[in-house]
């Protein structure tokens, strides 16, 4: 048996193994009882085919799940990699697992503290293989979404500032290359793992917020949702 709680705060216990969901992370929410947090996707899977039938399982709900449909949303996620962001591995893990079988049309990218000329696909070879922004915007329609996935915690003159970057000598300035993003694709929203509380005591995170049109949100199931939400409008 498991017990998952979902994001009204009502439980749910069900028949199955735990595995058979998409889960984001787990909580203690009274005692030494641990409840599983449901995905957006896992949980509207089971709202939308929980069947309840006769007490034949001891009262416990009998679930069956229905294959969802790929999300037609087209998506680029951008994940901040590397230095303040390691705290932040498993979720972010765990979010792109979610995301990978939730929209059909997906790709994704790395980056460091902020975006810049080029981003990567493979960590291990980020120095050899780069791709450049000016051909994500060349190659991507502007339907597509963009999502940036990051801390935004950083010297401010890293984003601001031509030479801004730690890691080599940028010609231009990241507010450019977002400028770029923001005027090619109609949609982009940050989703930052820091607590929101956090957010005006960092001059960086509020610049970028700015720069988002203050369309950054906590990675959090609410804020996840709050985000496609934005995003698809």
């Amino acid at each position: 048996m498991a017990q998952y709680l979902l994001r009204d705060g009502s439980q749910v216990t069900v028949a199955l193994d735990p595995s058979a969901f998409d889960v984001l992370s787990y909580e203690r929410p009274s005692g030494q009882e641990v409840y599983a947090v449901l995905s957006v996707k896992a949980e509207r899977a089971i709202l939308k085919s929980v069947n309840f039938e006769p007490p034949k399982n001891a009262g416990y709900l009998d679930i069956k799940m229905v294959p969802e449909r790929s999300n037609a949303v087209k998506v680029i996620v951008l994940f901040d990699v590397g230095g303040s962001m390691d705290p932040y591995i498993k979720i972010c893990e765990e979010l792109f697992s979610a995301i990978k079988t939730e929209f059909k049309h997906l790709e994704y990218f790395y980056f460091h503290n902020s975006i810049y000329e080029s981003v990567w696909k493979d960590n291990r070879r980020r120095s050899q293989e780069r791709f450049l922004v000016q051909d994500i915007i060349n190659k991507y329609s502007s339907d597509y979404k963009i999502i940036v996935v990051g801390d935004a915690t950083m010297a401010p003159y890293e984003i601001t500032n031509s030479g801004g970057s730690i890691e080599h000598w940028n010609e231009e300035p990241s507010v450019t290359w977002i400028n770029r993003l923001s005027e090619h694709f109609n949609n982009m929203a940050w989703l930052n793992p820091v607590p929101d509380d956090h957010w005006d005591y960092s001059s960086s995170v509020c610049i970028l917020k700015d720069l988002f049109d203050d369309r950054m949100y906590p990675l959090t199931l609410k804020g996840l949702e709050n985000a496609m939400g934005e995003l698809t409008k």
